[in-house]
């Protein structure tokens, strides 16, 4: 992509060379009074277009300098909806609309995709944008297997793509204090996190099937394209919805995962705030506390935590991941030698162990954003990183280490057993049957990568 500053001197050349008549720029194009130069103006594509992905569109179109140019679903009445907000916005009708994503990744002229599909299809929709040139955000979870992971970070690193998984909590402000008071040995040494990993389903996770249904018209949903590299079950709408129970695709062990359904916010963010984001635990201690709590959130107004799975790290750090939440969903603690802290949706601020913490609270937000020059905005961090080149801070890397931790939970529950991983093979250790696990069979050719 041309930088502005290169525009600009690409532009005093011509005004030099041109004696004969002066030439007149508008501010617009120069990027001034406000606007956005054009050689700055990130142009996107989104495919998937459902609730979470209404919301995650606002975002962008909240952002300067950002040009939505068409969007794709299977769901003809989720592209209009969203081509109808994107023309809104650009005052225009020229927002394109496809069913297929294989037609909106051969568009030459988008530089990025959002990619807020289903959970089945994130992987894999990734990696097709990312082969085609573009750039990346894509929502939380990256990956339902190992294999999916590592096809991610292949893709990431082969084709120069900029990635961001969408575990937006990795630069909201609470969450970053957190991670401050970890990174400058304000608690001590931390040996012990808590992660909330929230709803999920019981274990082992199992499929559910419902009669199948006369299928709608291509046009109006695309049954075959909503599977993607799923398994095929014959059409019913039970299927689809977000969050109904089962068989929902979200309960499902076909279509999602189920620790990193919430893991995928607080395991990355226990493993990025204590420098681990780079591997995966290590040991998977087994237990039965896991089974449905019939949709129920349970939030603990107290300090003391006891339930959860245990998993450990190479270098001693122990996660408890926790069906118990603080005040709100995506809850995180830290406890250390010297203090604790923990941060979740439902705090103001974080709670701290004693008040000389929280007067640190400002100081650390400013020195998290000298030193890493990041902006305290997910989405803003990943336009920084298509505009400069810089990896974000939720990386393709970030997402499959992180995600191998939650799906290696997923293996130790579902086989009701203790698990060792070497997260150098990227392997389990002794364990034939868990390491089958690490991928699935694919459908069709939605997953040949």
């Amino acid at each position: 992509m041309q930088t502005r500053r290169k525009f600009l001197k690409q532009v005093a050349a011509i005004g030099s060379s041109v004696v004969a008549a002066p030439m007149i720029v508008p501010s617009s194009v120069l990027g001034m009074g406000g606007a956005v130069a054009p050689s700055e103006r990130i142009t996107l594509g989104v495919i998937g277009i459902g609730n979470r992905g209404k919301q995650v569109l606002r975002a962008f179109l909240a952002q300067k300098g950002v040009e939505v140019l068409a969007v794709c679903d299977v769901q003809k009445v989720n592209r209009e909806h969203a081509a109808a907000a994107v023309n809104k916005k650009r005052g225009d009708k020229n927002c394109g609309m496809y069913r297929d994503l294989r037609e909106i990744n051969a568009r030459k002229d988008i530089d990025a995709m959002l990619i807020a599909t289903g959970d089945r299809w994130h992987a894999a929709a990734s990696v097709m944008a990312m082969r085609a040139g573009k750039d990346v955000y894509c929502e939380k979870p990256g990956t339902l297997t190992i294999a999916e992971g590592q096809a991610l970070v292949a893709a990431e690193q082969r084709y120069g793509r900029i990635f961001q998984t969408g575990s937006q909590r990795a630069s909201e402000r609470n969450f970053v204090i957190a991670g401050e008071l970890v990174r400058s040995g304000l608690l001590g040494e931390v040996k012990l996190a808590y992660a909330h990993v929230g709803v999920i389903p019981e274990y082992p996770r199992v499929n559910a099937y419902v009669p199948g249904e006369p299928e709608p018209a291509k046009e109006d949903l695309d049954w075959d394209l909503w599977l993607g590299a799923a398994p095929w079950r014959d059409y019913n709408p039970a299927y689809m919805v977000r969050n109904a129970r089962v068989p929902t695709w979200y309960t499902q062990k076909d279509y999602a995962a189920g620790m990193a359904q919430w893991g995928a916010h607080t395991i990355l963010q226990c493993q990025l705030d204590l420098g681990l984001a780079d591997t995966s635990a290590v040991e998977y201690t087994y237990t039965d506390k896991f089974k449905s709590n019939g949709g129920k959130m349970r939030w603990l107004q107290g300090e003391k935590i006891t339930d959860g799975m245990h998993i450990r790290y190479a270098n001693g750090v122990e996660v408890i991941a926790s069906l118990q939440g603080w005040r709100g969903p995506c809850g995180i603690r830290y406890i250390g030698t010297e203090g604790w802290v923990s941060a979740a949706d439902g705090y103001g601020q974080p709670e701290v162990s004693s008040p000389h913490l929280e007067r640190e609270f400002d100081r650390l937000v400013r020195a998290y954003t000298v030193r890493t020059q990041r902006p305290l905005n997910h989405v803003d961090d990943f336009l920084n990183g298509v505009r400069t080149r810089r990896t974000p801070v939720t990386s393709a890397s970030v997402a499959h280490r992180t995600m191998a931790t939650n799906l290696n939970m997923d293996t130790c529950l579902d086989l009701q057993r203790d698990l060792k991983w070497d997260p150098v093979k990227e392997a389990f250790i002794g364990d034939a049957e868990a390491n089958r696990l690490r991928s699935r069979a694919s459908r069709k050719e939605w997953m040949a990568i």
